[in-house]
């Protein structure tokens, strides 16, 4: 599904990403930890196309994604930080405005049926002010579902959900890879992401430090890895 090739940007003369290579298959997983600030959001970014890397190469599933980033990004759904739901909208309402404004069928049942693979159809007609933290995480979720993404790019997800939203978003993820789909989840916590994990990556000062199996590492040898690579002097006893 990806197959990134010494991906470099550079801002000026800052560099955020230094000769970045991954790759990821169909029903995988890969949890890219490291610090702020290491890079993480600029290479998702890349990644949905929507910065261009300043060298390297990119193809996603079979298409070059620097030279038709538009047929590209109908295979990726990306959720950052934020929900991104217009509050006086009801949950259908905003998704049909995503539909619309991305040239995607907004029929009823069409939307009707994304709010119930993230069950959110028995609120369909709420606004979503009346929302938890939770329940827009999901609705942002079904805006991906409505382009049928078989890449799902996310930005720190878990952040700000309670115990039980936690929980739907990890079986929701789970759900998703065993359809095919793929997983780059970026994250600086050692938390509920770790559970869609195949692989795990980290990243520091633009550089990919690791890229293991998830199965190769353990929660306390992969704390242990992560302060020796990002925080040298803290991993000292």
């Amino acid at each position: 599904m990806i197959a990134a090739r010494d991906i470099r940007k550079s801002f000026g003369r800052s560099v955020a990403l230094d000769d970045v290579s991954l790759e990821l298959g169909g029903g995988e997983g890969l949890v890219l930890l490291g610090p702020n600030g290491a890079g993480k959001t600029t290479l998702l970014r890349v990644l949905a196309t929507l910065v261009r890397p300043t060298a390297g190469s990119l193809r996603l599933g079979d298409i070059d994604a620097l030279r038709e980033p538009e047929r590209a990004r109908a295979l990726i759904g990306m959720v950052g930080h934020g929900s991104y739901v217009y509050e006086d909208l009801t949950a259908i309402e905003n998704l049909r405005f995503w539909a619309a404004m991305h040239g995607q069928d907004a029929g009823a049942p069409r939307l009707r049926a994304a709010l119930a693979q993230v069950e959110l159809d028995a609120v369909a007609d709420e606004r979503a002010r009346t929302f938890s933290a939770g329940m827009k995480r999901r609705l942002g979720l079904a805006r991906v579902l409505l382009g049928q993404a078989r890449l799902l790019l996310l930005d720190e997800p878990f952040t700000g959900l309670d115990r039980q939203g936690s929980k739907w978003l990890a079986e929701f993820l789970l759900a998703f890879k065993a359809g095919g789909g793929a997983i780059v989840l970026a994250t600086h916590s050692f938390g509920s992401a770790l559970g869609a994990a195949d692989r795990v990556a980290i990243l520091d000062g633009g550089r990919l430090v690791l890229d293991r199996p998830a199965g190769d590492l353990s929660a306390d040898e992969l704390r242990r890895i992560y302060d020796a690579l990002t925080d040298p002097e803290a991993a000292r006893p």
